[in-house]
Parts: structure tokens; C-alpha cells; sequence
């Protein structure tokens, strides 16, 4: 037994090591989750500071407030940062960089629409999402203060995107770890002095403020070293004859943001409007101690996808499937038994770390998620995939499908069961779009591999 293990061990070790893609991935995906390794340290601090100093049900409101705005702001969003991974990624191989300068100046000009859209939205809003999902009109001026990160943002995401095509996920890395610094301080501060719900709040919001704006600087700045200070000048005209493509992609992500946030991201308010603060608070608790689990997921994503679209532009299928593969046994090496570990420890972390008051609805509903969420790790590169090789309405019908039922879903089970029921629609969601993405995802590589025409961008 012990032989075996130590095999498997030697085998991915040296799996890691021989390529040069695969190094260059673990590399960057270092970077970024060393920092959300110590972000998620710090928010685990801040989430318990919070729940302690508010406890179940103020918990619960400062998780409908910061939803709130978040919803609002990705239902405007775009998603620019994939855009700009999958286009300024190909352009800047070919070493067109005056095409690859306009890809990101249409795509900081969109979100810079969007952001003011939706801090808009936030303030017009405020008053409803006070009365109807706080269940306090006195909150109206807390939900649009919190709408000030919007602002902050403006131009974040397609910033993102651009660190990532020029490999400077360094720096990515370190803002987020300034970011969660400076807000786990804030709030030991509120603690400190036994602050209130609006303290709270504004610590979130100065550090995610700071963070955006960080981003957005660095990249600017990236902006001008590689494609030089008038970069920004860069004729739109450029990309007229990949207009339809470039809409069509932003379009398909918009609707995924959408349909994510009835679905997924806007879960804390749906259990705001048909439930109680008290059951909202079980529900994030449950949601917080899942991201320990869904620690390594994102960085490594982000640095898998921008290798990934790399190597589908320049037609190297060999180098696609390792990513995949190595990516998958990576994290299943990883969440197997962080699984098994939350599903033990799971009751002592709830009630040491956080509040006995929070047991036993918070650890039912980490046990109903949690099989679920290791599928969605191990095959954590389904829709990218499919976004590389030109098939993002995919994606969206998916969503589609799966949004409508679990809407149905909603209104049936979480009058009733309150955070259990939504814990239960979670799990079916993620096991039934991850499903359907990585079959055809598949199938789809299978097809590019065979048709060189099939990709998009080609």
C-alpha cells in the first residue's frame, strides 16, 4: 500500500516536471493560490470576526448586502477578462500588437459602460433590496454606499485579463494578498472596538476598492511597456472583420453571467426574499467553509486558461490534452481528501472556529454539496474548454436548461427547507452543467482535432 502511494506520488511528480507547459502552469497557479491560500486564511478571520461580532442573522444581512451589489454588477458584466485572454492572447502570438491593443480598448471601453450601468442599478435599487431582502428599509443607505466597489472596478475585469495574457499573475497575486490584508485588519479593528453592520461593510468595501484599483493601474501599465505609451490609439477598425465573432463571444459570456447569477451567485438573496436572515446566515457559513475546498480551483483555472488558449490557437492538441489531464489529476489529488476531511471535521470546525449556533443546518448542507463540488474540481476546465475551441452558446443553453429548473426548484423547496433546499438545488446544479460541458467539451476537441477549421479564430 505504501509502494503504491509513493508511486503515485514519483508518478505525478514527474508528470508535473517533463513539460514545459504543465511547469509554466503550476508555476503561475503557484503564485495565485499561495495568495489565495493566505486570502482565504484571512477571510476565514474575517468571516469568523464577522459572525461573532454579528452573529447569525447580522451575518446573514452583511452576506445579502455584499450580494446584493455583486449581482448587480456581474448581471452588466461582460466578462471582458475571457475576452480579452482568448483574443489578446492570439493576436499578441501572431505579433499583432496593434490588433491586440484595440481588442483590449473595446473591451475597457464595454466594461466601462457596464460598471457605470450598474452602480447606477445599485443605487436605484437600494431601497428594494433594503425593504424586501434585508427586511430592514434603514439598510437602503448601507446597500448603496457598498455600491461605490462598483466604481472601483470599472475597468477590472479586462485588466485581469490582460495581466493574464502577459504572464504577470506575480503581481496579480500580491494585490490580492494586499487586498485581504489590509480588509482582516479593518475588520479586527470593528472587532475591536465592537462595531457595527456599517463597519463591517466599509471594511470590505475599502479593501476590494483598493484591490480593483491596483489592477487596473498594473495593467495600464503593462499596456504601455509592451505595445508602447500610445497604445490606446489603436484603431477599433482593426478588428471589422471579426466584429460578429468578438460580439457574439462577449454576448454568450453576458448570458453565462446571467444565468450564473439565477442560478448560483444570487443564492443568498433568494433565500432572503422566501426565507429568514437566520437561514441565510447557515447558508454562507456553508458556502465559506466550501471555499477551503475550492481553494486551488480558480488560480489554477486562470492559469490553465490562458495556456490553454494559447495552445488551441496554435493548433498543439497533444499539449491540450496534458493540460487537461494534468489539471484533473492535479486536483483530484487535492480534493479527494479535503472532502473526506471537511465531511469528518466538518461539526468540530463549525463549532470551535465559528459558533455552536450555527450546527446543525450549516454541516447538513456542506455534506448534501460536497460530492458535487468535487466533480466541479476535478473537471474544473469544462467550460473553458469549450470557450478555446470557438463554442460559447454551449455554455449558455446549459445554464439556460439548468436555470429554469432550478427556479422551479426555488419556489418549492426553500419556503420550506430554507438553506437545506438550497443546498440540494446547488449540488444538482453542479453535478448536471458540469456533466453536460465536459462531455461536450470532449466531443468537441475530438472534432478540432480531426477539422483545424473548427476553431475559432483560425
Amino acid at each position: 500500500m505504501k509502494r503504491s502511494a509513493l508511486f503515485s506520488v514519483r508518478a505525478l511528480y514527474t508528470r508535473l516536471r517533463k513539460n514545459p507547459i504543465i511547469r509554466r502552469v503550476i508555476r503561475n497557479s503557484g503564485y495565485l493560490l499561495s495568495s489565495t491560500a493566505i486570502s482565504a486564511i484571512l477571510s476565514m478571520v474575517q468571516s469568523v470576526l464577522a459572525a461573532r461580532l454579528l452573529g447569525v442573522a447580522g451575518f446573514g444581512i452583511l452576506g445579502t448586502i455584499t450580494q446584493f451589489t455583486s449581482v448587480i454588477n456581474r448581471l452588466t458584466s461582460a466578462r471582458m477578462s475571457e475576452l480579452v485572454v482568448n483574443y489578446v492572447g492570439e493576436y499578441n502570438v501572431n505579433g499583432k500588437k496593434q490588433y491586440a491593443a484595440a481588442v483590449f480598448k473595446v473591451a475597457s471601453l464595454t466594461e466601462f459602460v457596464l460598471s457605470i450601468l450598474a452602480f447606477g442599478l445599485v443605487v436605484l435599487l437600494a431601497p428594494l433590496g433594503a425593504r424586501f431582502l434585508a427586511h430592514d428599509p434603514s439598510l437602503r443607505d448601507i446597500f448603496a454606499i457598498y455600491g461605490l466597489m462598483v466604481l472601483a472596478n470599472i475597468i477590472s475585469e479586462s485588466s485581469t485579463g490582460l495581466l493574464s495574457v502577459f504572464d504577470k499573475f506575480r503581481s496579480i497575486a500580491l494585490i490580492n494578498v494586499g487586498q485581504s490584508v489590509l480588509t482582516m485588519l479593518l475588520i479586527v479593528g470593528a472587532f475591536v472596538v465592537k462595531g457595527g453592520l456599517i463597519h463591517v461593510v466599509l471594511a470590505y468595501l475599502l479593501g476590494k476598492m483598493i484591490s480593483a484599483l491596483m489592477i487596473t493601474f498594473v495593467a495600464l501599465w503593462q499596456a504601455g511597456v509592451h505595445w508602447g505609451k500610445n497604445w490606446w490609439r489603436a484603431p477599433i477598425s482593426l478588428l471589422a472583420d471579426r466584429r460578429r465573432e468578438l460580439i457574439r463571444f462577449g454576448l454568450s459570456s453576458n448570458l453565462s453571467v446571467t444565468l450564473n447569477l439565477v442560478t448560483r451567485d444570487s443564492e443568498l438573496l433568494w433565500l432572503s426574499a422566501l426565507s429568514t436572515p437566520l437561514q441565510v446566515g447557515y447558508y454562507k457559513l456553508t458556502l465559506a467553509i466550501l471555499n477551503i475546498l475550492l481553494l486551488p480551483v480558480q488560480p489554477l483555472l486562470t492559469a490553465t486558461y490562458r495556456d490553454l488558449a494559447l495552445e488551441v490557437a496554435r493548433k498543439q492538441w497533444e499539449n491540450v490534452r496534458y493540460l487537461l489531464r494534468s489539471g484533473s489529476i492535479i486536483l483530484s489529488a487535492y480534493s479527494v481528501p479535503a472532502c473526506m476531511g471537511l465531511a469528518v471535521f466538518g461539526p468540530w470546525l463549525i463549532a470551535v472556529i465559528y459558533s455552536p449556533e450555527f450546527l446543525p443546518t450549516t454541516y447538513y448542507g456542506l455534506l448534501i454539496v460536497l460530492p458535487s463540488v468535487l466533480l466541479v474540481n476535478v473537471f474544473y476546465w469544462n467550460r473553458k474548454l469549450l470557450l478555446t475551441l470557438g463554442k460559447p452558446e454551449f455554455p449558455v443553453k446549459v445554464n439556460l436548461v439548468a436555470a429554469l429548473l432550478k427556479i422551479v426548484g426555488i419556489f418549492l423547496l426553500v419556503p420550506r427547507w430554507g438553506a437545506l433546499g438550497m443546498a440540494v438545488l446547488l449540488s444538482a446544479f453542479f453535478m448536471g452543467t458540469t456533466a453536460a460541458q465536459v462531455v461536450q467539451g470532449l466531443r468537441s476537441l475530438r472534432q478540432a482535432i480531426g477539422s483545424p477549421l473548427s476553431v475559432a479564430g483560425s
